[in-house]
């Protein structure tokens, strides 16, 4: 294993000197062990790009290294804001013009996908690309029964290629897990291992075919975006088929202001699509570059989104996505002590951390960019200052968070491209605000409880055995608990524990049948006969799944 990362270090070197990038990588203390790896090649003394310009020169080496680095350069390409004009534009290049492949390639793929000819499958079908990126290229086509199609093709060979890089990145992330002090905090391996999942997942297309369908189900009759239809039947791991859909790719600025589209809609629009998935929908969109993003602009003053490439979708675990939302109100109102509370109490900084003085550090950042459009916002400055104070107050990274993170990143820059006079703060806090009212609205418990309620009553049904036999044990003195000894120190609080546990049960069996006598005998107070039940199952519940410490 370690040969072939070896090896694909000395390739990765290879291009960067051949496209004239050395210097930037020589810079970089992760690849400083294989410093030598340059100064003893000779494709440093003789290798070198010529002509072109940075841009170019970086575009072509990113490129050259294949899809996980295409796709880092897609990333930086979303924010003009963050890095030269001119390298962004030719990095806008790396969303959907990279060098394609063969029409013929594409062709056999499909044909033994299906295991049956080209002609069978498609009335007509054109072997130049629609667009080609990292991970796949898509045709247009038509279908024997007459839709208009496009079908995705993966790239061949792609699960060697990413497996590899991943294996490189991991073996940079162990070095710098090593030897880097901030390693602790910025967490580089559990990163990579996310982005694993992450990008092996992009790789199966009828996974992505799912993704496209949850969320049209999601948008269905929305004015704010548009899914395209999968043909489910066209489907396989490695080929998928989409309605095709018509509109105006969201970097061709010119031809939406020729077409009188309204910027200021679509920007807001944009910010209400992404906190509607992130939170009313839990399932958002994490690739939202330029190049997945079209413009129908049939209604010029009411524009809509339409949408492509369903490869990397993100959720939320309930935990998460409570501080998320809890963060974003607090920032939003200025309140940034409910901020720092929520950060410790979130474990995302030390248990030990003083409120005041974090809470002092967030508004020192924050508060200068309130009020401001996003023409006049350095985001980059702020993230610059966000992390030092992450550093100064040991704050560690999470890495589920990351797709999300870079999802508004790329969304920020595109409502930066759109509309720079758009104000985030006052188009974000409503939506959130109507979010969290709704998701606290007696409906809404309601409808939880009514899905929770088939596994409450199955736990219901096996109270009455469990108590029994505690009960049981209980009484004769066979009732225990397993405990492992780590020292005298802990013996006697263990033992308080125990008693109590085993006092516990006994309360619960009395609670139970003192509900089951008031539910009988006493109609009137039923309510009171089902409050006990309750507190019986909840101490049962304690005692029959919450572990000792010491267990």
């Amino acid at each position: 294993m370690q040969i072939r990362v070896a090896a694909r270090l000395l390739q990765i070197q290879r291009a960067l000197v051949r496209h004239g990038l050395d210097d930037f990588i020589r810079a970089t203390h992760l690849y400083r062990p294989f410093r030598f790896l340059f100064y003893l090649s000779p494709w440093t003394w003789f290798q070198r790009s010529a002509g072109e310009t940075r841009g170019e020169r970086l575009r072509l080496a990113l490129e050259e290294l294949g899809p996980i680095f295409i796709k880092f350069g897609q990333a930086l390409s979303t924010r003009r804001d963050m890095i030269p004009v001119d390298i962004a534009d030719e990095l806008a290049k790396l969303q959907d013009r990279v060098p394609p492949f063969g029409g013929g390639i594409a062709v056999a793929t499909i044909e033994a996908a299906f295991g049956a000819r080209l002609g069978d499958i498609f009335a007509a079908f054109d072997v130049t690309p629609l667009a080609a990126a990292s991970i796949a290229q898509v045709h247009a086509a038509t279908l024997n029964t007459g839709e208009d199609v496009v079908v995705k093709v993966l790239r061949p060979g792609m699960h060697d290629v990413i497996d590899l890089d991943l294996t490189v990145l991991e073996t940079l992330a162990g070095l710098a897990d090593q030897y880097w002090r901030e390693a602790r905090r910025l967490r580089p391996i559990e990163i990579v291992q996310e982005y694993r999942k992450t990008i092996l997942d992009e790789l199966d297309l009828m996974r992505e075919a799912a993704n496209a369908a949850q969320l049209k189900r999601n948008f269905a009759g929305s004015s704010l975006l548009y899914v395209p239809a999968v043909y489910w039947d066209y489907c396989r791991v490695n080929v998928m088929v989409m309605e095709r859909i018509h509109g105006i790719i969201i970097s061709h600025m010119d031809e939406l202001r020729a077409r009188g589209a309204n910027f200021a809609k679509l920007a807001e629009n944009g910010v209400e699509i992404f906190f509607t998935q992130v939170f009313r929908h839990n399932f958002f969109h994490a690739d939202m570059h330029p190049g997945n993003i079209f413009v129908q602009v049939e209604d010029p003053a009411n524009p809509r989104y339409a949408a492509v490439d369903f490869g990397i979708v993100g959720t939320l675990q309930p935990r998460d996505q409570h501080y998320l939302a809890g963060n974003f109100m607090a920032f939003f109102e200025r309140d940034y002590g409910r901020v720092a509370a929520l950060h410790v109490e979130s474990g995302w900084v030390p248990a030990g951390t003083r409120v005041d003085e974090l809470e002092s550090a967030v508004r020192t950042v924050c508060e200068p960019i309130f009020n401001k459009p996003l023409k006049e916002i350095s985001f980059a400055q702020v993230l610059l200052r966000l992390f030092e104070v992450a550093r100064r107050f040991d704050m560690t990274i999470q890495p589920q968070l990351i797709l999300l993170q870079k999802t508004l990143v790329n969304v920020e820059g595109l409502g930066r491209e759109l509309y720079p006079e758009l104000d985030i703060f006052k188009t974000a806090q409503p939506i959130l605000r109507s979010w969290m009212r709704e998701r606290m609205s007696p409906r809404t418990i309601l409808r939880r409880m009514r899905t929770q309620l088939p596994d409450a009553i199955e736990a219901l049904k096996q109270v009455p055995q469990v108590l029994q036999i505690a009960i049981r044990e209980a009484a004769e003195g066979r009732l225990t608990i397993q405990v492992k000894d780590r020292g005298n120190h802990k013996l006697r609080e263990d033992m308080r524990r125990a008693n109590i546990r085993r006092d516990s049960v006994i309360v619960a069996g009395v609670l139970w049948l003192s509900g089951l006598i008031c539910l009988a005998l006493f109609p009137r107070y039923q309510w009171f006969g089902w409050v006990q039940m309750l507190a019986s199952i909840a101490l049962v519940i304690r005692y029959r799944y919450v572990r000792s410490p010491l267990e």
